[in-house]
């Protein structure tokens, strides 16, 4: 039985619901867990090229320096406490990003850039020019290339539709790269990389999840799958719950898809490998039951879902809300279920390489006494 596994960091997109995603990191950091390969999307890129861009004694204050950044033109405290209050706050400050952005990452472009008779027509709401800047600033791209953990971002390509990944095993990284995975239309550009532009990967798949289970290699794999959205929820009460929950369900359906179609693989692999055992030997290189003996990956795979459920406070615009105050509770929520997760005794007990596929959802209080799915 294998004692030692890969660790792989999978990083959903959603803005400013990464924050989330930073704090897991950063516990699982100090739980002792190193992590092998991010892969992102979108925010998850953007965190994960932070990651894989430091060395370890300074991912996470890089880390921290984004998210306070990017969360400081909102720092205002709620006028008054309470529930109401404090969703009030939140799209206050949700509004505050449309009308100006959020600094180090984006800012709206000047109202003449859109009018009919401008010499050209941006591709974007925004410009995101400082973001350039900033991961330039907070990302050794030399480190990332040579000596990092593996990094790998998705985007698409604008004019074929395709899902593109970049990948550092395969491409020297740079923040075009990264801009490029978070190019979300209509608000962001697209971003042009050898002659081709290309848009968010959250267009095709807001997880990377697949893209890690295709390309495994031998060794056991433990995969943290880091969402910022939930596919539970409530039933909705109003008309803006309703938005909210369509978002939600939209950005994490790829992540229940993926895992289960990959638990439908593994099945098959290991019925076929029964029935290769039934079969005379001159049956069991058959090239058929061969194709079926590969299905699914060639390791076996620990999934582990951290899932960052709705706060009371959030709204339709959680995912731009950049207020200083929601980025420090996201993050702490994120740290908390890593901890929890950890500390759970179907954690504790779990063998490393017995099943081909084992799925752990164990973060959250609303679990109760945890599930392992």
């Amino acid at each position: 039985m294998p004692t030692r596994e890969e660790n792989v960091l999978v990083l959903q997109g959603g803005g400013a619901l990464g924050a989330y995603q930073a704090g897991a990191a950063s516990r699982l950091a100090e739980s002792g867990i190193d992590i092998d390969w991010v892969a992102g999307i979108s925010i998850g890129s953007v965190n994960a090229a932070i990651l894989c861009g430091n060395p370890p004694g300074q991912r996470f204050e890089r880390l921290r320096a984004f998210w306070e950044k990017i969360t400081s033109g909102y720092l205002a405290p709620p006028v008054q406490t309470g529930a109401q209050s404090r969703r009030l706050y939140s799209e206050i400050a949700a509004a505050e990003v449309v009308m100006f952005g959020a600094p180090g990452f984006f800012r709206p472009r000047l109202p003449l850039a859109f009018w009919p008779i401008a010499p050209t027509h941006p591709l974007g709401v925004y410009d995101t020019s400082p973001l350039a800047e900033t991961l330039n600033r907070l990302v050794d791209f030399d480190y990332l290339n040579d000596k990092g953990p593996r990094l790998s971002v998705g985007a698409v390509d604008v004019q074929s539709g395709n899902f593109v990944y970049f990948d550092s095993r395969k491409t020297r990284i740079d923040a075009r790269h990264i801009m490029a995975s978070g190019a979300l239309p209509p608000g962001f550009p697209p971003v042009e990389i050898d002659g081709r532009l290309y848009w968010d990967g959250g267009l095709v798949s807001n997880t990377p999840l697949q893209y890690v289970m295709e390309h495994t290699g031998k060794a056991p794999l433990c995969i943290f799958q880091v969402d910022v959205f939930s596919a539970r929820g409530e039933i909705p009460e109003s008309l803006a719950d309703v938005q909210q929950r369509e978002k939600d369900i939209r950005y994490s359906s790829r992540t229940r898809l993926t895992t289960d179609r990959f638990r439908y693989l593994h099945a098959i692999r290991a019925a076929a490998s029964r029935l290769a055992e039934k079969l005379p030997r001159d049956l069991r290189d058959d090239p058929d039951l061969a194709v079926l003996r590969r299905a699914g990956p060639d390791c076996p795979i620990t999934l582990v879902h951290l899932i960052h459920r709705k706060a009371g406070f959030e709204g339709l615009a959680k995912d731009y809300e950049f207020s200083r105050l929601s980025m420090v509770q996201h993050w702490d929520t994120g740290a908390d279920d890593v901890a929890r997760t950890l500390a759970h005794g179907q954690w504790k007990s779990r063998e490393i390489g017995k099943d081909a596929l084992q799925v752990f959802d164990l973060g959250a209080d609303t679990i109760g006494k945890g599930e392992a799915r």
